[in-house]
């Protein structure tokens, strides 16, 4: 979970019709009245629900559904606030060693699902890794408090922490609804999971409710469902940040336009939240085992189904060097990616190539 809100979402929509895309009147694709809605201070983010519906009453009733799951879910994953009557990961953080504490059946899913993640895909993203991320956090809040006493945690301090990220020792029991840290010193963070575990849960229950026409973008989380029924497109276009645009370096806001449907697309990058210290930025994505913020990317952007799927391979992915991270991306099936590069050069997977606009991608069926 975050504790600064992010005040500009990783991937824009791109909501407006492209030119050049007129159909024959009656090859167009079928046309709905388009509705939005959009809140704040869940998962530390700007939320936005867009979906294509024949009624308001009907669109009414999802936007609360959509907005009351994310404000459930953020409590019950929040690892750094209590809530009344809720136990969640801050809770099971402070009984670190004291024995099994009792959660909500979705927390478990979530570290079930990471845990799974990190055994059978890559363990580049470890969410037992809380004690060395909370020391990094720290030291960002302070720095950006106060830039001119900023500095970055030492070797001796994060190696300590290191030794109580065993995510072993992280023990469920599924029948009693249990998640205990057996090592007193060990922290849960699910900052590299939750939000597109989340995103990808919600969608799964407005899909069992009947909704074939929407999207839902949290910050860097983008999931779509079925088709913008506007009359217009067939594909939903979702802008890649260009991570310059967000340091104040470029007035070109969008890196790329990718058009999907029916599908995810997550980013982690390097321009969101870090701090400066002597002329260099030190961003949040920390490798587990140098402990520090890689730097051989901008950002990662993961297309896959499974919004959770992609938020967990985003980070990995922006953690292993280039030939390493297309490796991880190209292993796990129906995955692609972006990679804007240290140089803001760009990358990417055959497939993903063509869903982007520079290679000639729009949102009419060819």
């Amino acid at each position: 979970m975050k504790r600064l809100i992010t005040l500009v979402l990783s991937l824009s929509l791109i909501l407006t019709s492209c030119s050049g895309l007129n159909k024959a009147e009656n090859d167009k694709p079928e046309e709905r009245k388009k509705f939005e809605h959009t809140f704040f201070d869940t998962f530390d983010t700007i939320i936005k629900y867009v979906e294509y519906d024949e009624s308001e009453e009907e669109f009414n009733e999802n936007k609360k559904f959509v907005e009351d799951e994310f404000r459930r879910l953020h409590k019950i994953y929040d690892n750094y606030k209590s809530y009344d009557g809720i136990n969640n990961v801050k809770t099971i953080n402070e009984n670190a060693g004291k024995g099994p504490i009792e959660v909500d059946e979705d927390l478990i899913d979530l570290i079930r699902f990471s845990i799974d993640c990190y055994k059978n895909i890559s363990d580049k993203t470890n969410i037992a890794m809380g004690s060395v991320l909370e020391i990094w956090s720290d030291y960002r809040e302070e720095g950006i408090e106060d830039p001119d006493k900023a500095k970055i945690p030492s070797h001796n301090e994060l190696s300590a922490a290191k030794e109580h990220m065993d995510i072993d020792k992280i023990k469920i029991d599924k029948k009693k609804k249990t998640v205990e840290l057996e090592d007193p010193e060990m922290r849960l963070d699910l900052g590299a999971t939750a939000k597109g575990y989340a995103t990808e849960l919600i969608a799964q229950k407005l899909i069992e409710k009947g909704v074939d026409s929407a999207i839902i973008s949290a910050g860097g989380n983008v999931r779509t469902i079925g088709r913008p029924k506007d009359g217009m497109r067939d594909e939903w276009g979702i802008g890649i940040q260009n991570p310059d645009n967000i340091l104040g370096k470029s007035e070109l806001t969008v890196a790329d336009v990718l058009y999907v449907h029916d599908t995810s697309v997550v980013t982690s990058g390097d321009y969101q939240r870090f701090y400066t210290v002597d002329g260099k930025n030190y961003h949040h994505i920390i490798d587990p085992e140098q402990l520090m913020p890689m730097t051989y990317f901008r950002s990662v952007s993961v297309v896959t189904e499974d919004s959770g799927v992609a938020d967990f391979l985003s980070t990995a992915a922006f953690l292993l060097p280039f030939e390493e991270s297309k490796k991880l991306i190209e292993s796990y099936k129906g995955a692609e990616a972006m990679w804007i590069m240290s140089d803001d050069s760009i990358e990417a997977t055959d497939n993903l190539l063509k869903m982007m606009k520079s290679n000639g991608a729009t949102s009419k069926d060819e």
